[in-house]
């Protein structure tokens, strides 16, 4: 953070014979003096008392040092309905903090010629399509690691999430996604573009994303307790549970597969493991005499291909901050003079951060078994007392504005029932309603009539079924039987031509990372 500007009245002219990095650092602006020993038993405190603050069951939190862990260890519990404590070794969902492994694994075909970042996609997957004959021609490797292909953030991520369709199936129906902006002309934030990157590795290598990871880096690295799907996890003890926070109540709910999305998002591990990790990233790619990567290939991951906007919320709360960007894999930043690199993890029921400061050694990890934003502040408190940065209550500063921010969403689900226009009725019987929706992207969804009322299945995710309820005019309330990490219940029009027939059904579920506006929903039958 920047630091207040000195008093008037404690200016005192500097005598000119003071060394020059003595009068550098006295400098506005100047970088903090480091070195400085960090008390990481206050640390630890501070740790304790943000978890007392905040509806989080518990979380684990490693911060390795010029080689060394300083600290590893778990807050709170696994389970809100239990006390069995989380520790260093917990297994949590790291989610998209994999995507730097995928990049990584991708940087070791590099380093044996098999490909090249400027290798076009096509070279590798002949089948690869996109929304445009020109993006599909020239889409490169680098493209899909940067986020920069032209799709919207999240978009299509329906097509992975609990379907059965395999990793390149999902790929190949990209093809019907619409873009968002130009071909390397903006950011945003797509999960298709890294599973298609898994696909290359498939295709270079021979070996599928999960058996890839597992033997060229947790096994060298020695992260014995990390898995690459929750199949895994069966018969495995010290695994945290996954919970959702919903009208001011932590509930858990169940892990969820994610094996079509594995490149982007698929790993499970434990701060301690991932403290290897990071002591990997921090040596250049080396660990305990094993070379992952070339230290070159590590730069070219680190620097960035695609700006991201420094706007001005993002520039009050980090006022030392002057850009952003994404390479491949990672975001980075600079903070306090410091190039930072990072990443966070989104997973049904855990989020996650990794934070890199390589010209520090300094690597911090916080794995949640909650969906709040608390991973975040705590790597910033890290970073402070490492950096020379003011002492500043991240957690406590962060807090009332993500629970006003969970009021706001619940808010917009419950919108169209406290709007709901009275003394309407449905301009058909149930039975006129019933049919096969559908459209190429997403594939098929059924409304069937059933005990006098109707039902919607999006038949590719067998867990999204639903009763519908009327609401007003030709639009139902969705009440999904299952509950689901992201989103809550929903609202489905149905679309009448002249002749009082139905022809479309348009979805509109209330989130923030799951698009069920694109889904084209087209009466079939």
């Amino acid at each position: 953070m920047a630091r207040p500007a000195p008093h008037p009245t404690r200016r005192r002219p500097r005598p000119h014979h003071l060394p020059f990095l003595v009068l550098w650092a006295l400098l506005p602006g100047a970088l903090p003096v480091t070195g400085q020993q960090v008390d990481v038993g206050a640390l630890d405190a501070y740790f304790a008392e943000a978890l007392g603050a905040w509806p989080l069951p518990g979380f684990s939190v490693a911060i390795v040092k010029d080689g060394e862990v300083v600290l590893e260890k778990g807050y709170g519990v696994a389970d809100v309905r239990g006390s069995t404590p989380v520790d260093e070794h917990t297994l949590y969902a790291i989610a998209s903090n994999s995507k730097a492994f995928t990049a990584a694994a991708l940087a070791q075909q590099v380093d044996a010629g098999h490909l090249s970042w400027d290798d076009r996609v096509l070279d590798h997957l002949p089948w690869f399509r996109l929304y445009d004959d020109y993006v599909t021609q020239e889409i490169r490797i680098r493209d899909l690691l940067s986020h920069r292909a032209g799709l919207g953030t999240y978009s299509g991520d329906l097509l992975w999430y609990g379907t059965s369709y395999s990793a390149e199936e999902v790929v190949r129906r990209a093809r019907y996604l619409e873009p968002a902006f130009s071909f390397r002309d903006g950011y945003g934030y797509t999960n298709l573009m890294f599973i298609a990157a898994g696909e290359v590795l498939r295709a270079v290598s021979g070996e599928d994303w999960h058996d890839y990871v597992e033997g060229r880096f947790f096994a060298p690295l020695g992260m014995s307790r990390s898995v690459t799907s929750t199949d895994d996890l069966a018969g495995m003890a010290n695994v945290a549970t996954p919970h959702k926070y919903v009208a001011g109540e932590t509930i858990p709910i169940e892990w969820y597969n994610w094996d079509a999305m594995g490149a982007a998002g698929g790993i499970i591990s434990s701060v301690h493991d991932m403290s290897l990790w990071m002591r990997a990233q921090l040596a250049g790619g080396e660990w305990n005499g094993v070379r992952l990567f070339d230290p070159a290939r590590q730069q070219e991951m680190w620097n960035v291909l695609n700006p991201m906007a420094v706007s001005p919320g993002y520039a009050r709360q980090y006022p030392s901050t002057h850009f952003r960007g994404y390479g491949m894999g990672w975001s980075l930043n600079d903070y306090l003079g410091r190039k930072v690199m990072s990443h966070g993890g989104g997973y049904d029921g855990m989020y996650s951060r990794v934070v890199l400061v390589p010209e520090e050694g300094l690597g911090v990890v916080v794995l949640t078994n909650g969906m709040t934003g608390l991973a975040t502040p705590l790597a910033y408190r890290v970073l402070d007392a490492y950096l020379g940065g003011e002492e500043k209550d991240w957690a406590g500063d962060a807090l009332p504005g993500w629970l006003s921010s969970r009021e706001r969403f619940e808010a917009r689900q419950r919108a169209p029932e406290e709007n709901r226009v009275p003394g309407t009725s449905p301009s058909l019987p149930p039975e006129g309603y019933a049919g096969t929706y559908g459209g190429p992207m997403y594939g098929d969804a059924t409304v069937t009539e059933e005990n006098g009322g109707l039902v919607l299945r999006l038949l590719p995710n067998p867990d999204l079924v639903a009763d519908l309820e009327h609401l007003h005019y030709d639009t139902f309330i969705i009440r999904w039987r299952k509950t689901l990490a992201w989103f809550g219940q929903g609202t489905a029009t149905f679309v009448l031509d002249e002749f009082g027939e139905v022809t479309e059904m348009k979805l509109d579920v209330p989130n923030d990372d799951l698009w069920f506006h694109e889904l084209e929903m087209k009466r079939r039958e």
